[in-house]
């Protein structure tokens, strides 16, 4: 843990804390959302999209640089070198610079979770303390983290035996809520509904188990696609293809 930096001009930054080395691994996967492709009926081939510049056609691929829109039509055209000239070298360290409280943060900021684990066990000590200061104060750290060749505002609390991390938005890239709310009116709501509404809260009251709850659309796609597939129906084609290429593999391994 960095509590005391060195600054070039021989002084001390004591306003730093953070973590160094760790490792960071994505705590969320994209779960059973069925993929579709898109298909060419009456031969069973996938539709295939080629690049083409209207009124050229096809394009080679070295001939395709990108652009940024500046005006309706007016690009400044940028070479891969140049982007990658500008990525931040992605590092091991978790620099920490503001410490909020845990409901500071609204929700819409929040984007995606992270594990952040100590890298060697060098590091855990200075993790576990940090993660238990953290705790005690009722905490969450704040600072900007590099990643991907960008940067990010990151989150970090406390997390059973762990550290987890979440990646923030910008400023600019949240809508300011008043714009959506403002037409609401300053109606106090009926003393009965009122009542009613907070004996159905109090009644549904519990614990969050995630289990509990289903994607019932992906699970009737589910169902659907192995129903089709059992019966083998006519809306039931093969690529021929993708068959071909199989046959191939499978022949070369044996």
């Amino acid at each position: 843990m960095k509590e005391c930096r060195r600054d070039p001009h021989g002084g001390a930054d004591q306003t730093r804390l953070g973590l160094d080395p760790v490792e960071i691994y994505p705590a969320t996967k994209s779960g059973a959302q069925i993929q579709f492709h898109q298909v060419h009926e009456p031969s069973g081939k996938r539709i295939k999209y080629e690049k083409v510049v209207p009124g050229i056609g096809p394009v080679d691929p070295d001939e395709i640089v990108k652009g940024y829109e500046v005006s309706k039509g007016h690009y400044v055209l940028l070479d891969p070198e140049e982007i990658e000239a500008v990525k931040l070298e992605s590092r091991k360290t978790l620099d920490l610079v503001q410490f909020v409280d845990e409901d500071d943060i609204e929700a819409m900021y929040f984007e995606k979770p992270y594990y952040v684990v100590p890298a060697d066990d060098l590091a855990e000590e200075a993790y576990v303390v940090l993660r238990d200061a953290l705790k005690d104060a009722k905490k969450i750290g704040v600072g900007q983290m590099a990643m991907r060749g960008q940067e990010y505002v990151v989150a970090i609390k406390p997390s059973g035996r762990g550290i987890l991390m979440e990646t923030l938005r910008y400023a600019d890239e949240v809508h300011k809520s008043s714009g959506f709310f403002r037409d609401i009116g300053d109606t106090k709501p009926d003393p009965d509904l009122l009542d009613m509404a907070s004996m159905l809260i109090e009644r549904k009251a519990g614990e969050f188990d995630p289990s509990e709850f289903h994607n019932r659309y992906v699970d009737a796609l589910k169902d659907l696609i192995a129903e089709k597939q059992k019966k083998k129906g006519e809306k039931v084609i093969q690529d021929p293809d993708a068959d071909k290429a199989r046959r191939r593999v499978r022949t070369s391994s044996t």
